[in-house]
């Protein structure tokens, strides 16, 4: 399982080398230089990461050649077949996610994250360190609260503008990531 405790902000971003599931491309962390990166943990059957994963692809639309994204799966697939390979191709296509969706099976990557749950944002400086580790915004499966993004937005665009990214950052709520037995 992930470290109990989560990544503090200041660290730098871990190394990472993973294969995308749609095209079939080795991605690194090395592939992003000189801005802020995205790396998100999600996967297909989690109903937390349905319920954002429209809003997910619209980040995706709106900060193109902005910053670098990346979505990561990183679930044991005999327990949820839902979240293979050729599942989560399908669900980005359908979804229409222009980032790539990375495949992580041997679950290492999520633990040098600290990864907790899916839907878990990470966002990372033009120097690769972390600023911000938290919920996508304030709505939930079930809620009347609408899916804006707006906690990562706010990040992102304190990045994107020199500003300093608020400190007051909420945690991610959503299906613990399956980790293999």
């Amino acid at each position: 399982m992930a470290d109990q405790f989560p990544m503090p902000l200041g660290t730098i971003l871990p190394h990472f080398s993973l294969n995308d599931v749609v095209s079939g491309k080795t991605v690194s962390a090395d592939d992003f230089p000189n801005r802020p990166l995205v790396a998100m943990f999600i996967c297909r059957h989690c109903p937390y990461v349905k319920h954002v994963q429209d809003e997910l692809a619209r980040i995706g639309k709106d900060y193109e050649g902005k910053i670098g994204i990346v979505a990561i799966s990183s679930n044991d697939i005999e327990a949820y077949p839902e979240d293979s390979p050729d599942s989560l191709k399908e669900q980005a296509e359908e979804v229409g996610f222009n980032f790539p969706y990375l495949y992580d099976e041997s679950q290492e990557v999520a633990k040098m994250f600290t990864a907790a749950c899916t839907p878990d944002t990470f966002l990372f400086d033009s120097q690769k360190k972390l600023a911000y580790r938290g919920q996508l915004d304030d709505s939930r499966p079930g809620s009347d609260i609408p899916v804006t993004g707006g906690d990562l937005r706010a990040a992102i665009d304190d990045l994107l503008s020199g500003q300093k990214v608020n400190q007051d950052q909420k945690p991610s709520v959503g299906c613990g990531i399956k980790w293999k037995a």
